[in-house]
């Protein structure tokens, strides 16, 4: 009865118990010091493993995807309209502003909305019960969009040598379209040429889920460590961590009002709100101030707790 128990209480908070394993993780890693020579073989081991369950993860997911019904919905337009018109409009605005503080948190934020949707998105929307394939392909659409709208608009605000549109625009491609594409293509393969093994990986509940989970926490782990390693002010770290939780709450409530208004409150709200944070955390070191990455990291703790709620709610 016990271990039922124990069960069932980790099935109802995954999110947050993958969270705090990350959080943990980090500072005991950190106290080994025999484990402190081996720190850059771990975020080898880690980026190698985290595209691994991501690849895997979507593969699942996108079994459950019926290849018909993706196409284009009307409050995809409007959504792409949010991100992009926001993300320009916070440029724009850094022209006006001079101070440091407030540029590194317009910067976080200007991430924080352009950021495409996460892959895991799909995961959630699917436990919540939402269109998985409206999902699936405003995710295709955000990620083209964000590809095209960061080298164009950041190198005028935050000019840097080597990133001009061409070079950064083939960057962003080849990071996020290889994980989406490639999982895609692989879960039609399965679907058409071996259906027994399709109707095995169908049936399947919450493997995607949990692959998740653990891919979270590594997330976790790796925010954890940008942030104990962030040089700087409290100031600004004070306005990234507003900032995203601000942009959070905008986004997730705006899909939301968008979505009941046709019909797909779960799969709209998702798209908007659930964010590929480790692309924010990779694109603000890589196009912006490395302090503004921070952002990134704050956005997966406040999406997540959100993320908690609502599956916590279904449940109920």
């Amino acid at each position: 009865m016990k271990s039922s128990a124990l069960l069932s209480f980790v099935r109802q908070w995954t999110l947050p118990i993958a969270m705090l394993a990350g959080v943990v993780s980090y500072f005991l890693y950190v106290s080994i010091p025999p484990l402190a020579p081996y720190k850059s073989q771990t975020l080898t081991l880690i980026s190698i493993v985290q595209p691994l369950l991501l690849f895997c993860m979507l593969f699942v997911s996108f079994c459950k995807v019926d290849p018909t019904r993706l196409r284009p919905r009307r409050w995809h337009l409007i959504h792409l309209c949010i991100q992009g018109v926001s993300f320009v409009l916070l440029a724009l605005l850094l022209y006006a502003v001079h101070s440091s503080a407030l540029r590194i948190s317009i910067e976080g934020l200007m991430i924080c909305m352009i950021c495409p949707t996460a892959t895991a998105s799909a995961v959630i929307t699917q436990k919540l019960g939402g269109d998985i394939e409206g999902l699936v392909t405003y995710t295709l659409l955000i990620n083209l969009l964000a590809a095209l709208l960061i080298p164009a608009i950041v190198p005028m605000v935050h000019p840097q040598p080597g990133h001009d549109f061409i070079n950064s625009f083939w960057l962003i491609m080849g990071r996020v379209f290889p994980m989406l594409i490639c999982p895609f293509f692989a879960a039609i393969m399965v679907r058409y040429a071996f259906p027994h093994l399709h109707a095995r990986v169908i049936a399947t509940r919450n493997l995607a889920f949990y692959m998740w989970a653990i891919s979270l926490g590594l997330a976790i782990a790796v925010s954890t460590k940008s942030a104990m390693h962030a040089e700087g002010s409290l100031l600004p770290i004070l306005g990234l961590a507003i900032g995203s939780l601000l942009s959070c709450v905008f986004q997730f409530w705006a899909g939301r009002r968008i979505g009941e208004h046709y019909g797909c409150r779960i799969s709209s709200s998702q798209a908007l709100g659930q964010k590929a944070t480790v692309f924010a955390i990779w694109a603000s070191y890589t196009f912006l101030d490395p302090l503004s990455s921070l952002a990134g990291g704050f956005y997966s703790i406040w999406h997540n707790l959100w993320n908690t709620y609502q599956l916590r709610q279904m449940r109920r």
